[in-house]
């Protein structure tokens, strides 16, 4: 295997490691983060620790990780993807990746947020329909926001009793709309995805900078962390709007008197009229909290190299 081949894997590696252990540490409060962005006003949650609190209650401490064996099994080609696309747009538009040229970093992030869609809105896709249906369980159902024909799939309402199974999610959809169904949002999911990546990166380049060390030419682990949290937690509130549009465009079961959605204008539409401007900030607290930590320890693995160092144990 040659030098490039085992750079790739390492990095492919480090992003999954990564991936797995921040989607562990903060999955329960991206639940939260969904449900809080679904309901309508606040008839059921009134904030984050609420909702916790009211899931452990209802659902029990797993109830907190619905989704989460979705997540922990994508998430290690989202991550990987997202962030060896963006290492590799570095090297390919600055000379070594280290020349400074916020255009081409912003370019790069562009391009490793169009890269890692293919995972991340399936994945997504399933995984809301999951971490929504405790809510549903307690709030009278609705219609799918899909056409009758395809109503076919259930998502473990209430009614039915049954807890929903993300294999079953996907091949109803797959039965019913076919490979679209599991692309539901999936321009949404771009443009949240695509402005999130050309903030972050550049973001973290320039505070990762600030550290680095003149003869290992890296950062330490604590800096490579604290400037992956900062870079996230600002990029995560500020595409935060774009988030709550595309959750509400990918939740295919509603409650009872629930907004269905033909596209990303009419939601954006519809939740100015019915909610107020304040509707598109709905978790972003959340979000931030969710964020922070999960690019944190993303960056920290991948810049400690734990890749490397498998690979190297390995030969």
């Amino acid at each position: 295997m040659s030098n490039q081949d085992l750079n790739i894997t390492a990095k492919l590696i480090n992003g999954g490691v990564a991936g797995l252990v921040g989607v562990t540490c903060v999955f329960p409060i991206d639940l939260a983060k969904t449900r809080l962005q679904n309901q309508h006003g606040n008839d059921i949650y009134k904030g984050m620790v609420d909702c916790l609190l009211k899931t452990a209650r209802a659902e029990g401490f797993l109830g907190m990780y619905r989704g989460a064996a979705v997540n922990l099994t994508l998430v290690t080609p989202e991550k990987a993807i997202k962030l060896a696309a963006n290492d590799f747009f570095r090297h390919l538009l600055m000379k070594d990746g280290r020349q400074r040229n916020l255009k081409m970093e912003m370019l790069a992030g562009c391009g490793a947020g169009m890269c890692q869609v293919v995972v991340t809105c399936p994945m997504e896709m399933l995984k809301i329909q999951l971490q929504d249906a405790g809510r549903l369980a307690v709030h009278p159902q609705g219609p799918a926001s899909t056409p009758a024909s395809s109503r076919s799939y259930t998502t473990g309402s209430a009614s039915t009793g049954k807890r929903p199974s993300a294999t079953r999610l996907a091949w109803e959809l797959l039965r019913t709309q076919g490979l679209a169904g599991l692309y539901k949002g999936l321009g949404a999911t771009l443009l949240r995805d695509i402005p999130f990546s050309v903030i972050y990166f550049p973001l973290f380049a320039c505070l990762n900078g600030l550290g680095l060390d003149a003869l290992s030419g890296k950062a330490s682990f604590a800096h490579s962390f604290v400037s992956g949290c900062a870079a996230g937690s600002v990029a995560a509130i500020a595409v935060t709007p774009l988030d709550v549009l595309k959750t509400r465009i990918q939740t295919l079961k509603k409650g009872l008197g629930e907004e269905v959605y033909s596209g990303l204008t009419d939601c954006a539409r519809k939740l100015w009229i019915r909610e107020g401007p304040a509707a598109f900030l709905k978790g972003a607290g959340c979000r931030a909290l969710v964020i922070a930590p999960l690019f944190g320890i993303a960056q920290g693995v991948y810049f400690i190299g734990i890749g490397e160092r498998i690979l190297k144990f390995c030969e």
